[in-house]
């Protein structure tokens, strides 16, 4: 384990935990990232970022996908079960199977190798910009929340509950259900929910929005709320 964080950061610089067993890289993202502003702790396996997860609380993981042992994939499930730190994903291999996997986990973003270090930095950047939304943020014009079924979902707050009991999401699923929330009912085109980065495709798009119906819906081989519009995309049928 290395922690490269500089004395002269302030203690809320985010802390990056980057998980990779190319040691070589694992020091040059760690010290690149360090001169950018981030703490960066490093661990060359999943058992190594396991044990220090249990004494840090990381802002946001770098997680490479190929690793001997458990891989990255299979870690990052296991972070799905009971956290939502953002995660951005590398791989050596540029398939979109590689994407689609991680995206169907819960990743945030995708970072094929060999890629330019300012791109990773701008990736982690966005990120966490979207995570540390402040709990002041405007409120959205038209609405504070909606309403569907049992379910509700605060704009301001990016927050979705069941009754009174918060759903875990992803950032991706966060900024899906918010584009469709301020257009509810509304039929809004596949490409409008596809975000940015190398991952975003409309297939990828079909992922999230069945990650999301398994979190909002009773059978989502039928949905109810989150609606299919067959030859557009796809709409949110809320409570009037």
């Amino acid at each position: 384990m290395t922690d490269v964080a500089r004395p002269d950061l302030p203690d809320h610089a985010p802390h990056v935990l980057i998980v990779d067993d190319d040691r070589r890289l694992r020091d040059l993202l760690a010290r690149f990232l360090g001169e950018n502003g981030f703490r960066i702790t490093t661990a060359a396996s999943a058992a190594e970022a396991r044990a220090l997860s249990q004494n840090f609380l990381f802002d946001a993981l770098v997680l490479d996908i190929m690793m001997p042992g458990e891989s990255g994939l299979d870690y990052a499930r296991t972070i799905r079960q009971n956290s939502e730190v953002p995660i951005l994903m590398l791989t050596a291999r540029a398939n979109p199977d590689d994407r689609v996997a991680g995206l169907e986990i819960g990743a945030d973003d995708y970072l094929p190798k060999p890629f330019e270090p300012r791109e990773l930095i701008l990736r982690l950047t966005n990120i966490l910009r979207r995570y540390s939304r402040p709990s002041d943020a405007p409120m959205q014009a038209h609405a504070e929340q909606i309403r569907f079924g049992p379910f509700s979902f605060r704009f301001d707050r990016g927050e979705l509950r069941r009754d009174d009991e918060l759903v875990r999401l992803t950032e991706r699923e966060r900024e899906i259900l918010t584009i469709l929330g301020t257009r509810a009912g509304e039929n809004v085109p596949r490409e409008e929910l596809t975000g940015g980065g190398p991952a975003a495709n409309e297939r990828t798009v079909d992922v999230q929005i069945n990650r999301l119906r398994r979190k909002i819906e009773v059978d989502p081989a039928n949905p109810i709320f989150l609606q299919t519009v067959r030859g557009i995309g796809y709409r949110l049928a809320v409570d009037r």
